[in-house]
Order: structure tokens, then sequence, then C-alpha cells
């Protein structure tokens, strides 16, 4: 792997005798989503301030693009943090600022950009972020998903190479998290901005990141990538990440994707002891891009919940319904071979279509398509393979319009 944009070494934070951060060690990479995780009050946030600057460390070093903070000129220390953005919990607008002047704030502070500059950029901003028409508006006459949106916007309006999120979801119902969570991914890759996050959202927030970091005791005890936490023998992660998951996940009430692969395992057991064949179907909502463009994260996101809470009444009781990332729904069928798994898609589809709508009605004006790949698993196949063998060869099943 490449260099490390930022490297923490031996870092280690204490306020009078509690000592928050013990020798840490930590890398983040660029153009990556790096999520930090760890129970409450174990010095994540801390943790974030330091990387922007906002609090000094007692020891240790901290490297940016493999040179040493500590060496850096004063111009050179400015240069840098100008590189970085913050993003606050409660997004911290100024309720007595326009939307545009929200926006507008950290150009203004910098005093080098003219008026007509700063216009041009944040009129740019918002139509980017598509926040076009509200930019006269209060934070209290706009929603509560679309002020997350300003406070990415100003958190954007200068270009920084690396944006910190803390907390980006904290008090959001299921559909707005999620939102966030696919606004936040969604203008990384847009972007290309390095983006670290902290958040108690498990396993919700496996789904976009690219790495994960789990803070414990004032060390990083697991580093890697997300989808290897699951697997690490560690106990203390093992509890963490066992208690911090619901049994349902918050947005389609399905099992999440870890206790969905969990079952799997279970299934493929059971298949070996007594030789009866299983099949998966996975779901893929289509559409993506042109749902999120013509009505918004927080619309892509009622319709998988509205989709996803349909399923489970049209399937038998013995099927295991599991959400499997953030557009895809996993589908367990004991005993059935993979034939019998696409009558059951078939007759899944056709009752799909005459399923009335009403719970996305206030999202009018897009439509949104359903692609379903089938795959019977085989001993020699773990769950990632025999998912990807049925994502080979989806096709799109059902279309679902409301207008």
């Amino acid at each position: 792997m490449n260099r490390p944009l930022i490297r923490f070494e031996k870092i280690s934070k204490s306020f009078g005798d509690t000592h928050v951060l013990k020798d840490a060690n930590l890398a983040i990479y660029k153009g990556q989503i790096t999520s930090i995780i760890g129970k409450s009050g174990v010095g994540k946030s801390v943790l974030l301030k330091i990387i922007i600057g906002l609090l000094e460390y007692d020891s240790g070093q901290i490297l940016f693009n493999g040179k040493s903070v500590s060496t850096m000129s004063k111009p050179e220390k400015k240069a840098m943090r100008q590189k970085f953005s913050y993003m606050f919990q409660n997004t911290a607008l100024f309720d007595s600022m326009t939307v545009f002047d929200n926006i507008a704030l950290p150009l203004m502070e910098k005093n080098t950009y003219s008026k007509s500059d700063i216009e041009e950029r944040v009129k740019d901003k918002m139509t980017q972020l598509d926040l076009q028409d509200i930019d006269s508006k209060y934070p209290s006459q706009i929603s509560g998903g679309m002020k997350k949106r300003v406070a990415l916007a100003r958190a954007l309006i200068t270009e920084p190479e690396i944006v910190l999120f803390d907390e980006p979801t904290t008090g959001l119902d299921p559909i707005r998290k999620n939102a966030v969570h696919s606004m936040i991914a969604d203008y990384q890759k847009k972007f290309g901005f390095t983006g670290i996050v902290v958040s108690h959202e498990i396993p919700d927030i496996f789904y976009i990141s690219q790495r994960v970091a789990m803070l414990d005791s004032g060390q990083i005890i697991f580093e890697g990538k997300a989808e290897d936490i699951q697997l690490v023998s560690d106990p203390i992660v093992h509890e963490f990440i066992r208690g911090s998951e619901s049994r349902r996940d918050d947005l389609t009430c399905m099992a999440p994707q870890t206790q969905g692969q969990r079952r799997f395992q279970e299934e493929m057991a059971r298949m070996k002891r007594h030789r009866h064949a299983f099949s998966v179907i996975v779901l893929t909502l289509k559409s993506l891009q042109e749902i999120k463009s013509s009505a918004g994260h927080e619309a892509y996101q009622a319709a998988l919940r509205y989709f996803a809470l349909r399923i489970r009444k049209y399937l038998r009781i013995t099927d295991i319904c599991s959400r499997y990332g953030m557009d895809k729904i996993m589908i367990a069928l004991p005993n059935t071979e993979k034939d019998e798994a696409e009558r059951v898609c078939e007759k899944l589809a056709s009752v799909m279509k005459e399923d009335e709508c009403s719970e996305i009605r206030r999202y009018p004006g897009f439509c949104f398509s359903v692609a379903a790949g089938i795959a019977q698993a085989s001993e020699e196949k773990p769950v990632d393979e025999v998912v990807a063998a049925a994502l080979s060869e989806q096709n799109i099943f059902y279309e679902f319009n409301v207008c």
C-alpha cells in the first residue's frame, strides 16, 4: 500500500490524570474513507481534534505526507491545515445567517476573495450538492437532511483535501441517517477528498468505509479493511461489534449484513451435514444516481426501506433476508435449488408490481428498478463468492414507478 497521508506514531494525550490516548498508532490513506469507532468516551473526538490541530498532543509524532508536523515551519503548518475541513456533529449552522452566508463563511474569513468570486464559488458548490434555490433561506426553514448538505457544502467550499466528520448522523432517524452516509460516500467519490469519520453506527458505517480503526483504552486495537473487522478474533473487538449492532438493520428492518453472513455460514454447515441444496438471491436497487439527482438521498433511502419492508411478507418463513451493503438485499433460500429460486424470484416480481406505494408518494417524479441475481451455494464457496456469482448474472426484473 502507498505511504499514508497521515500517520500517528505513539501519540499520547492526557487531561489531568485521565489518559485518553496512550502510544496510539494510526494510518490514514489518501482518497479513502476511514471510520474511527469505539465505545463512548474513549477519545474518538479527541483523536479527530488532534488530527486537525484543535488539540495539541503530549508525546509521539504525526507525519503528514511523510514529514513530521513538529518539524514544520509556521507557513508549512498553515498550508497543511488549509487542506483540512471539519463537519461538526450537529451541523453548527448559524441560525441568524442565510444558507448562502453559512456556506460562504470560510471564504469570507480568509479575506482573500472578492465578493463576486465568493458568490460564484458558493453558487457552484450549491449546484454540485443539489442545494439550488435555497440560498436566501435560513437554517430553521430547511429540513434536517438539507441542513446536513449545507454543512457539507460549507466544509467543502475551500476545496479541502481532507474532511473530518464528527458523529455526522447523531439523532437522525433511519432514513436520514442512511441518507447522510450515502451523501458522504457519493460526494467523496465526486470530489475525491480523504474522509475521516468518527461514528458509533455499527454496522452501517462499514458500508461506506474503505478502512476502519477501533480505539479502546487509548490505543488503536484494530486497523484495516471494513470487511476484515468482522473476522477479527480479538475478544474486545468481537464483543464491541456484536454488542453494538442491533438484531435488525434500522432502515430495512432485516438482519444486518454481518448477521446475514453468519446465517449463511449456518446454512452452509446444514447443507454439508444433510446434503440439502440452498440458493441465494441478491436484489440490487438500480437507477441510484437518477433517483438521488431527481429526488435526493432521502428519497432513495425511503425507496429502499419501502421495498425491504414488503419483501418479507412474500417469502417463506424459513427464508433468510438481510441487508448486504448500501443498496443490496440478500435472500438465502434453504432447501432450494437454483431453478426453484428462479420461480421464487418470478413470483416476488409479480406480486411486488401490484403492491401499493403510499409510503413514498411524498417523493414524486421518479422510478426505480431492481436487479435480481441468483446463485446456488456449493461447499467450497464462501458467502462473498456466492454473492459475486449472483451479481454476475443480474437482470432487471421489476420496475417501480411513482408519479
